[in-house]
């Protein structure tokens, strides 16, 4: 099972849609996780109408619309691995304790807010996986995205991806 993860795409806020080379992502993916800071409506229908599967929460930049069609927190179990999925965790210290307590029934927590990609693993085993940002790179090198790949309940990859210049290219990190 092939995922594509973003969060923090703020559009068009930060940009007018998301890069080609996303949209190519999704259209490839048979889930989509979006970890919030949509923005605006049009974008969440847009991801609903070309997603297979889509699994999204709001977040702090969201107004009344998204959050009325988005829940703060999402779970499901996907080929028998169990994610979470939410926007904001909280300061980089303590990260992984504090998420380990809050979700000790998942496997793997999706994240955003930061804008700044981050894969860490829990004392318990929860992986947290940030995709950064695709649109708005902030203080980072490149606008960012992931892709995840699920068999038989495990996460058994796990790829960020750099976009780069206008239309952007994806890249290994």
């Amino acid at each position: 099972m092939r995922l594509v993860v973003m969060a923090d795409t703020h559009v068009p806020k930060r940009a007018r849609d998301l890069p080609e080379p996303l949209w190519d992502a999704v259209d490839g993916a048979d889930v989509v996780v979006h970890a919030g800071d949509w923005v605006d409506v049009p974008l969440l229908d847009a991801l609903e109408q070309r997603a297979k599967r889509l699994i999204a929460v709001y977040g702090n930049n969201d107004g009344p619309a998204l959050r009325a069609r988005l829940p703060e927190t999402a779970r499901a179990e996907l080929d028998g691995l169990r994610v979470a999925v939410v926007h904001e965790t909280g300061p980089v210290t303590g990260r992984e304790r504090r998420c380990a307590a809050l979700f000790p029934d998942c496997d793997v927590l999706f994240f955003g807010h930061s804008h700044i990609p981050w894969d860490s693993t829990a004392p318990t085993g929860l992986r947290l996986l940030n995709p950064g940002s695709p649109t708005d790179r902030r203080r980072q090198p490149y606008a960012t995205f992931l892709t995840a790949e699920i068999a038989a309940g495990r996460l058994v990859d796990a790829e960020l991806h750099r976009l780069g210049g206008a239309g952007g290219q994806p890249g290994r990190r």
